[in-house]
């Protein structure tokens, strides 16, 4: 039984349609190694801690071979936390349009922010390494932003499997 629904698992991620926030104006992607992840069950985006940081422009994402945090290049500055925030992810069934919604919510970094970051990346945060951390979501912005001294906000993320 376990192997079905890990099948079924399998087909409804293969068929991924991905989403933003058309205020975001980012391009969403998400890593090989997620797909392989949940039907393990290495990640669980309903009851896992998930966690959003912010990377640099110098970073170059690699879908295929960046699979944990550790892999990325964190932002640094002012009013900015190394491994960013954790965040309430919210998973939706919805069999009337037949597609799973994962929602990430908007993520505000506040006060004195003074920060410059080319991409939002969300992962699964085990409490440790960040060799041990999955990556589940990344998010462009297709040019660097830049925070001095305010507030740094993100739009929320959705990403939509459909169902076949």
């Amino acid at each position: 039984m376990n192997a079905i629904k890990k099948m079924i698992l399998a087909t409804l991620f293969a068929f991924a349609a991905l989403t933003a926030n058309p205020a975001l104006a980012a391009t969403i992607h998400v890593p090989d190694s997620f797909l392989y992840d949940a039907v393990t069950g290495a990640i669980d985006v309903n009851t896992d801690t998930i966690k959003c940081g912010l990377a640099t422009s110098g970073y170059t994402y690699n879908r295929a071979t960046h699979t944990k945090r550790s892999d990325v290049t964190e932002v640094t500055g002012t009013g900015y936390t190394a491994g960013g925030q954790t965040v309430a992810v919210t998973v939706t069934n919805n069999t009337t349009l037949h597609k799973l919604v994962i929602d990430i919510p908007q993520i505000v970094w506040s006060g004195s922010t003074t920060i410059t970051a080319r991409q939002l990346f969300c992962y699964k945060s085990r409490g440790g390494a960040s060799t041990a951390d999955e990556l589940i979501v990344f998010a462009d912005f297709g040019s660097d932003v830049i925070s001095s001294g305010g507030t740094f906000t993100v739009n929320a993320i959705a990403i939509e499997y459909t169902h076949f």
